[in-house]
This record gives structure tokens, sequence and C-alpha cells, in this order.
């Protein structure tokens, strides 16, 4: 299904402190920065502030793994005993997210790019 979490996105309610904090952090600056997301790239790893994320219920990062067919895999989660916390949306320009609990409630997140 994947190639592994290539991303992971944490919540932030400060994204002006989050950005200063994460590029001092990582070493880089971010490649995207906007008022709703904030993304940096190191190597192959992708990490992204979203200042929107308490308000969508979200408590503390979620990873994300690269698919192909978002609703096929989202599908065969489910059928493997995941539960769907948030169905496929598409967040802009095309790239579509979803997000599932395990049994233990810990959420993993799906993304398909354009």
């Amino acid at each position: 299904m994947s190639q592994g979490i290539g991303l992971f996105v944490y919540p932030v309610k400060d994204v002006a402190k989050a950005k200063t904090l994460y590029s001092t952090l990582l070493g880089v600056e971010p490649y995207a920065d906007a008022p709703y997301y904030v993304g940096f790239r190191v190597g192959d790893q992708e990490i992204g502030l979203d200042p929107n994320g308490h308000k969508q219920g979200l408590t503390g990062p979620i990873g994300y793994v690269a698919v192909s067919d978002i609703k096929k895999s989202l599908q065969t989660l489910v059928d493997a005993g995941a539960q769907v916390q948030q169905d496929v949306r598409d967040v802009g320009g095309g790239l579509l997210v979803a997000t599932v609990k395990d049994a233990d409630g810990n959420v993993t997140g799906l993304r398909q790019s354009p």
C-alpha cells in the first residue's frame, strides 16, 4: 500500500511561533508557507503545521501514508478493522486526505497527490 509514513502533521495554535521552532529544529525554511498550512521538507520526510488542526479535533500529530488510490486504500483498511475518522476530502489543489483509527484509537492518515 505504501512506502511508509512520509508526512507528519502537527496541529498548532500559534503558527508563527511553531514555524520559528520547526525551522530551528529541522534546520530548513518552509517550502510552503500559507495561513492554512506550513510545510517543511527534510530529505524524503515532510513535516506540516496545521493551524486549524485543533478545531478539527486533532490532539496530536498524525502520520500520513502516500497512496495511489485513496478510496480503495481506505476501504482496505476498513475491511482490516479500521474505523473512518475523517472521510476522503480535497484539501486544495486536488490533494486528497482521509484519516482512520485503529482498535486502540490511534489515528493514521492517507494522502493521495493529484
